[in-house]
């Protein structure tokens, strides 16, 4: 019973996402919620800020959206929005759902890169 239940934890959607920034790379999952209000935005590196969430539950996803903001002054501004809906047909574990995506913003267009990669789901 303790083998079928880490199997079935194993098996859990997540989106792992590489978000690049002046050279500098940092890794956002994501994991199935039933809200997506509350999951918060990250900080990357002060310019910009980038938010991962996955709506569904630990057998689907229902949606999958993804943000990218300018970290401004009075409140950040949003820059670019993704949104992947089902179905989701992978052919590898993990699954490059995005692809390389760039976003450019602020005056002197400052380049962030993300890609994320989505596993769990079965083909």
């Amino acid at each position: 019973m303790g083998a079928l239940l880490c199997t079935a934890a194993a098996a859990e959607p997540k989106l792992t996402c590489q978000v690049t920034y002046a050279g500098a790379t940092q890794t956002v999952v994501a994991q199935p919620v039933a809200d997506p209000y509350p999951v918060p935005s990250v900080d990357i590196l002060g310019r910009f800020r980038f938010k991962a969430v996955m709506v569904g539950d630990a057998t689907r996803v229902d949606r999958i959206l993804l943000y990218t903001y300018l970290d401004a002054d009075p409140h950040p501004v949003l820059l670019h929005q993704a949104k992947y809906l089902p179905p989701y047909l992978p052919s590898a574990q993990p699954w490059p759902i995005t692809g390389q995506q760039h976003v450019y913003g602020g005056q002197q267009e400052r380049e962030l890169i993300y890609s994320c990669t989505l596993e769990g789901m079965a083909p």
